[in-house]
């Protein structure tokens, strides 16, 4: 029996990926969630080490208990961030998809001498520190900031407006910083798109809007759901954004998260809403993958 090298190259090198990067430290999270808050270094007690060899491993289920877990249902804090993230994150990727789908179908309709430049124009924040960038918005959204100072010159508003440390701030950050995400999927599915399709839409004597609607939306969706599937993930476990641009009162599970970690030191509660914030996303996306599959298998 030979083995396909290049077959198992293909894969398994990702696999090793995963299983290296991925699913070895979700393990380690998953047993610290399962463990005890100790005052030690690191600060917890583990329920199983590699010195209680096979009898511990016998013993491990029970030893591990749900009380972690058990306590995000009891403290309203944790629930809380959860859905606060949860509605940033759905609000975020709203209006990153309507700011970024103009701009994708303004690049995919540009001549194609100028697409190359202005997509290097799409990606060239990602040059600067995200800290930088997110920092920048401070200067701009403060009392005394640009944007105030604007609206003021204008004569639009009277006082200066209190924009910093506001959830109106966090998604201020989240869609300028996530913006590229987006715009790059709609352009990959807008840009190979075959213009006759619209010629012909026009032929039968459909409006340009309804081409749009008819053609052209329908056959961008896999971007738009790549758009969002990639600004979505992120802004729901989002930490630096919130931290630097909203106010104590804003109230995201990253920012939780990291309370836990670094603030109060309690390793296994924070591993436990990793663990819950993980499963949050990842089962969704695996139903919806799962949908998708038996959708193509029905329409072959």
């Amino acid at each position: 029996m030979t083995i396909n090298w290049r077959r198992f190259l293909l894969i398994g090198i990702p696999m090793i990926w995963l299983l290296v990067f991925f699913l070895m430290p979700f393990f380690i999270v998953l047993k610290i969630s399962l463990s005890d808050m100790a005052t030690a270094m690191p600060p917890y007690t583990p329920n199983y080490t590699p010195e209680a060899g096979i009898q511990g491993m016998v013993n491990l289920w029970q030893a591990f208990d749900l009380e972690n877990f058990i306590w995000l249902l009891e403290d309203n804090i944790y629930w809380l961030s959860y859905l606060s993230s949860l509605q940033i994150a759905l609000v975020s990727t709203l209006f990153t998809l309507l700011l970024g789908y103009p701009i994708a179908y303004a690049l995919a309709r540009s001549p194609e001498k100028w697409r190359g430049l202005l997509v290097l124009m799409i990606i060239l924040p990602f040059w600067t520190s995200f800290l930088i960038r997110v920092y920048s918005w401070i200067g701009i959204l403060k009392t005394e900031g640009f944007l105030n100072h604007f609206l003021l010159w204008l004569g639009v508003i009277d006082t200066p407006l209190a924009m910093i440390n506001t959830n109106f701030a966090v998604y201020i950050g989240i869609v300028y910083s996530y913006l590229p995400f987006m715009v790059l999927p709609l352009y990959a599915a807008l840009e190979k798109m075959d213009d006759s399709l619209i010629e012909a839409a026009l032929d039968l004597g459909t409006t340009r809007l309804g081409a749009f609607w008819q053609v052209t939306f329908p056959l961008s969706l896999p971007g738009i759901v790549a758009g969002c599937f990639l600004v979505f993930i992120p802004a729901m476990g989002e930490f630096v954004i919130p931290d630097l641009l909203g106010g104590s009162e804003t109230l995201m599970i990253g920012k939780t998260l990291w309370g836990e970690f670094f603030s109060n030191r309690d390793w296994p509660v924070a591993s436990a809403v990793a663990i819950v914030l993980l499963m949050l996303l990842v089962i969704p996306i695996l139903l919806f993958q799962r949908q998708q599959e038996k959708a193509q298998e029905a329409a072959s």
